[in-house]
């Protein structure tokens, strides 16, 4: 506690801790929503909660900028919930325990939670501080961002009045965001029936572990190992060689997370567990030496277990590894608009073994264009339909078109020159934000997206650059005694 505390600006960072001391996983924001209520009784500051959660805090203009328009500062109160698997932490009631690891701030083997903490933190300092210049102030935080920005569709006209919005959601710092992806997810589920295990097999639990994951729009582009597609390799390649039963299978957590872990139990004939232990050890040296500059930690183990109660039956075993073999993942389009901008992408995120005798298997499909962020999540559906899922498309939410001739855009760039002496680079970005979502509600909205510089996020391995926000905060606070008309 007392490192975070002693790092520059420390309004920020005091409000960034006592957020990592709340627990708010996506879908279960309550605790964190009633900090909110009580930060603002405690400053007597105007709040609006709407039906969904979403918080509005305002403040008046401090004397000397009541002339300027009102500015609306959002960002999402909740948060990715990944950890190592031998790290024990409850999401839903333990604190982050946060580490300063030299220029970095980390988690301890838990996804730290500045995505958008820090927003949020930003936000709550410049309520609580009387002598920060702005004008008419809302501060917006959102719920539900990371399952599918629930909070952002709910938001009602006229919840918010301020012609300015300025999204703290974004993780580079620098760079101004005017433009984002839209985003879809398709679910494919199968039923199966259990079988008995056979009793005569030698049976193995086969574990993906120690990839790096990530974000899976702004680190999609990356090449990194994901474990779904992994084990659905070494699955296809043990299918063609041998006879064996599928028991379970399960890997990936978040949809929008790349899959860092993934496990199965297999049985296999008894003449056969040397040959197959080989056909691993050759598996994971191709894995390991395709992966060696991207993933180099990949690590994939095979331990003799207790006979299962049941496996999946052959025939759903065989189209389900055909399945997911199949399935699209990763970059499929680059932008002809933006030089380095992904386009279109599709993320395999994770395959879990659910009640009823139900393996559901869930995507997530994004792009800056409507018509390929369609196209491809029917692609996706396609390839389980043809294996005999059943198959759901989620309502997504839509892209943000950038506006170069936007003015807020203008003054950012030339407060962000004034201040540091360079240019800020202006971009989209592959990843969602709720940008799009504000705009069909609040359709004069002129918005920018900016933040501190973060790497990693939805992965154990979230971490933010420390003088990065120093940076950024000098920024937020130059721009806003600069709103334009």
């Amino acid at each position: 506690m007392k490192q975070i505390l002693n790092l520059e600006p420390k309004a920020v960072w005091k409000h960034f801790h006592e957020i990592t001391q709340v627990p708010r996983p996506s879908g279960k924001e309550g605790k964190v929503i009633l900090y909110l209520e009580d930060f603002a009784a405690k400053h007597n500051l105007p709040l609006k909660k709407d039906a969904a959660g979403n918080i509005l805090i305002s403040k008046a203009a401090t004397p000397g900028y009541e002339n300027l328009p009102a500015v609306i500062l959002q960002s999402h109160v909740d948060m990715v919930c990944e950890k190592n698997s031998d790290v024990t932490h409850d999401f839903d009631n333990d604190p982050i325990e946060t580490v300063v690891d030299g220029e970095w701030l980390r988690a301890n083997g838990t996804t730290l939670g500045a995505d958008n903490g820090i927003g949020m933190a930003a936000e709550l300092a410049i309520l609580a501080d009387d002598n920060i210049a702005h004008g008419p102030l809302e501060c917006l935080f959102t719920v539900d961002e990371e399952t599918g920005l629930t909070g952002a569709n709910a938001l009602k006209e006229g919840f918010m009045s301020g012609k300015v919005l300025l999204n703290l959601d974004s993780e580079d710092e620098g760079e101004l965001f005017i433009g984002c992806a839209g985003g879809k997810g398709t679910v494919a589920t199968f039923i199966y029936e259990p079988q008995p295990a056979p009793p005569s097999m030698q049976y193995f639990r086969v574990v993906i572990s120690g990839l790096k994951g990530g974000h899976s729009g702004s680190d999609i582009h990356c090449g990194r190992g994901n474990a779904n597609r992994i084990m659905a390799r070494f699955l296809y390649l043990l299918q063609e060689k041998f006879d064996f039963v599928l028991s379970e299978l399960s890997g990936g957590n978040q949809h929008n997370a790349i899959a860092r872990e993934a496990s199965a139990v297999i049985g296999v004939n008894i003449a056969d567990r040397e040959a197959v232990r080989v056909l691993l050890n050759y598996f994971t040296a191709d894995i390991e030496n395709e992966l060696k500059r991207v993933d180099p930690n990949v690590h994939i183990s095979m331990e003799t277990v207790e006979e299962p109660d049941f496996h999946i039956g052959s025939d759903l075993a065989k189209r389900l590894i055909y399945s997911l073999l199949a399935c699209p993942h990763g970059v499929m389009a680059m932008s002809h608009d933006m030089e380095g901008l992904v386009e279109t992408s599709t993320n395999l995120a994770s395959v879990k073994m659910e009640a009823e005798n139900r393996i559901v298997v869930c995507t997530s499909q994004r792009s800056s264009i409507e018509s390929a962020k369609n196209a491809v999540a029917d692609q996706v559906a396609a390839v389980f339909r043809l294996a005999g899922a059943d198959v759901v498309h989620g309502d997504g939410y839509p892209g943000w078109a950038p506006n170069p001739d936007s003015k807020i855009l203008t003054v950012a760039r030339e407060t962000y020159r004034k201040l540091f002496g360079r240019e800020p680079e202006i971009k989209a970005i592959h990843a969602g934000l709720e940008c799009g979502l504000f705009l069909r509600k609040y359709p004069w909205l002129d918005m920018i997206s900016f933040g501190p510089t973060l790497r990693e996020v939805h992965s154990p391995n979230e971490r933010i650059r420390i003088n990065t926000v120093l940076l950024w905060w000098q920024h937020l606070l130059e721009l806003l005694k600069n709103i334009p008309e």
